[in-house]
C-alpha cells in the first residue's frame, strides 16, 4: 500500500478547461461511458485549454476529438456564465495531470447538434468513451462521478430551458 499524499490542495491552482453540453432535437444531453474506468463513469464531452486559445473554440476542438463530431454539425444555443470548480478527491489530488492541479475550473457551453446519430463517431485517434447515448438531464446528474455532480447541477440548472 502506498502512502498518502501530503498535498495541500490549496498551494495548486485549477486546471482551465470547457465543457460542451451537446443536446439533440429532442433535447436529450449527449454522454459518453469514458474508456478509462472500470466503473460505469459517464460524462459529457470536456477537457483542457490549449495555452492561448479561446474556450469556445477549446469547447469545439474537444468536442471533435471526443465524438468526432465538427463545427459545422453543431449550432451554439447557450453557455453558462463565469465559470465552475471542482476539486479532486484525494485518491485522485496529486496524480491526475501529473499532480500539477487541485481540480478543474469550467467553462460550459450548449450546443445543438444537427446532425444524425451515424455522424457520431466515438472511434476517434484518442477515444475518451468506449460507448456514447442520448438522455435526461436527471439521469445525466445520476450518471456522473459523486465529485462533478455540483458542477454538472450547476451547469443543468443553466441550460434547463433549452432540455427535454
Amino acid at each position: 500500500m502506498q502512502p498518502a499524499l501530503t498535498i495541500d490542495p490549496d498551494s495548486l491552482p485549477y486546471r482551465p478547461c470547457v465543457g460542451v453540453m451537446l443536446i439533440n432535437s429532442a433535447g436529450l444531453i449527449f454522454t459518453g461511458r469514458r474508456i478509462d474506468s472500470t466503473a460505469p463513469a459517464w460524462q459529457m464531452p470536456q477537457g483542457g485549454i490549449d495555452e492561448g486559445e479561446k474556450p469556445r473554440t477549446a469547447a469545439l476542438r474537444e468536442l471533435g476529438e471526443e465524438t468526432g463530431i465538427g463545427p459545422d454539425l453543431v449550432e451554439f444555443v447557450d453557455k453558462v456564465k463565469g465559470w465552475v470548480t471542482y476539486d479532486l478527491p484525494p485518491d485522485l489530488l496529486g496524480r491526475a495531470w501529473g499532480g500539477k492541479y487541485r481540480g478543474q475550473r469550467q467553462k460550459w457551453f450548449l450546443y445543438r447538434f444537427l446532425g444524425t446519430d451515424a455522424e457520431v463517431n466515438i472511434a476517434t485517434e484518442h477515444p475518451e468513451f468506449s460507448e456514447w447515448r442520448w438522455i435526461t438531464a436527471d439521469d445525466m446528474l445520476a450518471a456522473i462521478v459523486p465529485f462533478k455532480r455540483d458542477v454538472y447541477a450547476q451547469v443543468v440548472t443553466a441550460f434547463r430551458p433549452h432540455l427535454a
